[in-house]
């Protein structure tokens, strides 16, 4: 008998291996997500303990909105039959831009009178929402941490990286959207 089939066929049997799944090259610890965390949070930290010393230092009785950011009114409006603005309505306004120390970025010359279709067009979220709480002949100051404002990119052009904002807004006129 010919032993060397009889070794092959052992050989082949017990040198055959169930295939092992490839390890990653690779892996992360989430380690970059937890940095970032801890960097938004003492960034949200520090712009709040700015805004709370603009808060106390200037005499107004402002107020904290469901959104993240202050607010107080310079202007109010009492007639109830006057509304605050629903998604479509054409919001006319003007506004002004500062930082928290008073210096102007942009004023309302800059910024001109502007129309806004509420909820469906570009426009940073502070005033977004700030809008929606304005009627027509409101003047309300917002301070906008910079996640409320333009956030991490800035606007591009004069206001930086992470800068919370104080902005002045007119709402002229809100115009209700046409049900058709």
């Amino acid at each position: 008998m010919n032993k060397l089939p009889i070794l092959a066929i052992i050989l082949l049997v017990f040198s055959c291996k169930a295939p092992e799944a490839r390890r990653p090259i690779s892996s992360t610890s989430g380690s970059f997500i937890n940095q970032s965390i801890e960097r938004n949070k003492a960034l949200n930290a520090k712009e709040t303990a700015a805004i709370e010393k603009v808060m106390t230092q200037n005499n107004q009785d402002y107020i904290a909105s469901k959104s993240g950011f202050w607010y107080y009114y310079n202007t109010k409006t009492e007639i109830d039959s006057l509304k605050t603005p629903a998604f479509g309505d054409i919001v006319n306004y003007n506004y002004n831009v500062k930082t928290l120390n008073g210096n102007v970025i942009y004023t309302k010359n800059d910024t001109k009178t502007q129309n806004y279709t509420m909820d469906k067009e570009e426009l940073f979220t502070g005033l977004r929402e700030g809008l929606k709480l304005m009627k027509t002949g409101e003047t309300v100051t917002f301070l906008f941490p910079s996640q409320k404002a333009y956030g991490y990119y800035g606007d591009e052009n004069k206001i930086g990286t992470n800068i919370p904002i104080v902005c002045e807004v007119t709402v002229n006129s809100i115009t209700q959207k046409q049900i058709n």
